[in-house]
């Protein structure tokens, strides 16, 4: 009989729980979510069968993680000069209106306390940026991750938080002392778009979004980081390539991409263009699209901790110029000592997930919030594991799925067996809001 990938199915509630339903909201072309009611619970895609948030994450992931392990203090301080440093300070929430931020130590400010950054991939259309996307005035947000680092360093978790999620979105103090219109619901990704039109620099847009995260999750954000994709191409081609198994052929005319299955060592462009795919791949959706850009992620910051990258100075000075020359970052943030304090990581314990969500009921173009969605702000905010370590071994109840969600013909929960293998992870399948992977899933080879 032939072996199938072990899947365990995920529980599928009557519905996802909208905050609101009404109105909209600016940005972005109108696309369905994915043809399901609602969303798995959060567990390892292991156990259970845009083009921007590429830039955000694999910038600051690898940079961050380069930088960790290479130790080239001089090299660390001379990239890190092309960082454009952003003062927001005045445009922050008033503190009783925050989540409560954690106590410093005075001699060293991340020393045992987690981080939580707010990452951005803007949608900039001046300079080069025309030449890859097209001209468009103005600025705008695609895609944002909520970025965790634990207290003792141990583990990395990003949660993609989806560009047309409806959701509260608060006033927001802009430079020159205006403020913008809140809103009861309206599309997550409108929060950057109104601190920008109302403030008209990025200050005032990257820290709308910033707050606008802190409002929706509860957790306490200690800053953000903002960059554009024109130097993503440009960072994957100074690490030679992402080496990646494409388990079909992939084409999207749209986003310029002709992939051939087999196994490929994906140039900036092509990393791009896999990036921003959508259309002609499963259902069209931006939620599968995450998790596409999401294996992407995996395999570039594997690729970053195994490549002798780390100890070659000419390929580390390129890899870094081009990690950190459209990267911009709010005062506060020590990326150096950050960098340096995840030396050690390991690729299965940076986690990439998308917030719990799906399609709002009264209209499937947009997305809602689905119940879990708090456990895991609840998680973060309490510095746990978004998902479970399998390392452990500790047990865990499996949720009961809905009969609705076993495929034809299998009557069991799709958990495997004291006796069953579990199959090895395709990063690239779709998965539903809430199912993680980690870049130890990732697979240069198929």
């Amino acid at each position: 009989m032939t072996e199938e990938p072990s899947r365990r199915k995920a529980h599928v509630p009557s519905g996802a729980r909208a905050r609101s339903t009404d109105g909209g909201g600016p940005g972005g072309e109108a696309r369905p979510a994915p043809h399901h009611e609602a969303v798995a619970t959060v567990r390892h895609a292991r156990a259970r069968r845009d083009r921007r948030v590429v830039r955000v994450v694999g910038l600051v992931m690898t940079a961050v993680l380069a930088l960790g392990v290479s130790g080239a203090a001089a090299l660390v301080v001379k990239s890190l000069s092309n960082v454009d440093q952003v003062d927001n300070q005045a445009l922050v929430a008033p503190e009783a209106s925050r989540p409560a931020a954690a106590t410093p130590d005075p001699a060293d400010p991340l020393a045992g306390l987690p981080v939580n950054l707010v990452l951005i991939g803007s949608d900039d259309r001046s300079g080069v940026n025309e030449a890859i996307g097209g001209a468009e005035d103005g600025m705008r947000s695609d895609t944002t991750m909520l970025l965790h680092i634990s207290a003792d360093r141990t583990r990395v978790e990003l949660v993609s938080i989806p560009r047309d999620l409806m959701i509260p979105v608060p006033e927001c103090t802009v430079t020159g002392g205006g403020t913008t219109k809140a809103s009861s619901s309206a599309m997550f990704n409108s929060a950057f778009s109104r601190g920008w039109d109302a403030g008209q620099d990025l200050a005032s847009a990257a820290t709308c979004t910033q707050m606008t995260v802190e409002q929706i999750s509860g957790v306490r954000t200690d800053g953000f980081m903002v960059v554009d994709f024109a130097g993503f191409q440009t960072m994957v081609d100074a690490l030679d390539g992402v080496p990646m198994c494409i388990p079909e052929d992939m084409d999207d005319e749209d986003a310029n991409l002709h992939l051939t299955a087999g196994n490929h060592v994906l140039s900036g462009t092509e990393a791009l263009a896999l990036a921003r795919a959508r259309h002609g791949l499963s259902d069209g959706s931006d939620t599968y699209r995450m998790g596409r850009q999401q294996a992407l992620l995996a395999a570039l910051t594997q690729s970053v901790l195994s490549k002798n990258i780390l100890t070659d100075l000419p390929s580390l000075i390129r890899f870094l110029d081009a990690a950190t020359s459209s990267l911009s970052i709010s005062g506060g943030v020590d990326l150096k000592g950050l960098a340096f304090s995840l030396r050690s990581v390991r690729p299965e314990a940076v986690t990439f997930l998308t917030i719990p969500s799906g399609p709002m009921p009264s209209n499937p173009a947009r997305v809602v919030l689905a119940d879990e969605a708090q456990d895991v702000w609840a998680r973060l905010a309490a510095d746990q594991p978004v998902v479970e370590d399998e390392a452990t071994g500790t047990p865990t109840t499996p949720a009961t799925p809905d009969t609705a969600t076993i495929p034809p013909g299998d009557t069991t929960t799709g958990a495997p067996t004291d006796t069953e293998t579990v199959a090895p992870v395709d990063p690239l399948a779709d998965r539903l809001p809430g199912e993680a992977i980690t870049s130890a899933d990732a697979k240069e080879t198929c």
